[in-house]
């Protein structure tokens, strides 16, 4: 047990037990009985107020108090990820769980599934457990990132699909994913978001942890956008008298079928958004306008789905300097 004395002129007292840093402060420098006996006070503090509480009931109670800030979708997510922990994770007492069994439910869960899901999974957790043991000091090794290359449809493979769709209830929906916009976007529009060849995106329709169809606000703050479409698809949607009236998921199914018929490698709906991203770096649209059209948060995320065009731009540079530069030399 270490008494510190803190640039504010309190004094800290610290104990590692069970895996766990306890502290606390004091306006006094302590005795080392003292310390003692403020130190024993905090542990049965915290061990009886979590001492019938499992990890499962903590991850509940955790949703719970977030349940007004975050979005039905991740709600739903969270409340998976519990169900989804084996039942010996699940039934720890909180405050008995140490780096060891975070240890062992991680090198469980990497022997099935991805490093990604791995990480989620490790994220959620420690926000359940700095929550309620906020003492516990988490330093996990997690599994390697994988880089993932799905495929992204070329400028040919987008004109073959819509030309197969076109007249189809599918036609306006993966039209407006190729503008950018997200599934869950197209999904939640409605006449009035159409003004003129402007299209307001301001909500989004996904689902909540009761398996039911909500709509909520966009994803992000960035998300809530306006982009335009061509005039001759916005008298359509309007002669139409509406966007898309299907479930959500057949707008997947249709494009996987035309994919199938038309040999086209396979890609979501979602990847409309990385061509849509590709397309725009390629025609020389800036950065900062590619970001407010598509809704990205970041850059960061931004880049990650279009960076084949723009290795295909680095590599087009590159010759072009090095072809400066024989001229130079040998001309």
């Amino acid at each position: 047990m270490k008494i510190e004395k803190l640039p504010s002129g309190s004094y800290r007292i610290r104990k590692m037990y069970k895996g766990k840093m306890y502290t606390v402060i004091t306006e006094y420098k302590p005795t080392q009985k003292e310390a003692i006996a403020l130190m024993s006070d905090k542990l049965k503090a915290t061990e009886s107020k979590s001492v019938h509480l499992t990890f499962q009931k903590a991850a509940e109670s955790y949703v719970d108090m977030k349940r007004n800030v975050l979005s039905p979708r991740t709600i739903k997510e969270y409340s998976e990820t519990t169900g989804r922990l084996p039942n010996w994770f699940n039934d720890l007492i909180v405050s008995d769980i140490t780096q060891i069994e975070i240890n062992r439910l991680v090198n469980e869960l990497s022997k099935n599934k991805s490093p990604k899901t791995v990480r989620n999974y490790h994220g959620f957790i420690s926000a359940v457990l700095g929550t309620f043991c906020p003492n516990l000091k988490i330093s996990t090794t997690l599994p390697q990132k994988v880089r993932n290359e799905p495929y992204t449809p070329t400028k040919e493979d987008v004109k073959r699909i819509l030309a197969e769709i076109k007249n189809t209830p599918y036609e306006i929906p993966i039209t407006l994913a190729c503008y950018g916009m997200r599934r869950s976007e197209i999904c939640a529009l409605t006449l009035d978001d159409i003004d003129e060849d402007i299209v307001h995106i301001n909500k989004a329709i996904v689902l909540d942890e009761n398996r039911k169809w909500v709509v909520k606000n966009t994803k992000t703050t960035e998300s809530t956008r306006d982009i335009i479409i061509p005039m001759e698809l916005a008298d359509k949607i309007r002669e139409q008298g509406y966007i898309y009236k299907g479930h959500p998921n057949t707008i997947y199914d249709c494009l996987k079928r035309t994919e199938q018929k038309l040999n086209i490698p396979h890609f979501s709906i979602h990847k409309l958004r990385h061509y849509f991203a590709s397309q725009m770096s390629a025609l020389g649209v800036p950065e900062a306008d590619i970001l407010k059209l598509g809704g990205w948060e970041t850059d960061h995320v931004m880049k990650s789905v279009y960076r084949h065009s723009m290795m295909d731009k680095e590599e087009k540079s590159k010759r072009e300097a090095a072809e400066k530069l024989r001229s130079a030399l040998f001309s």
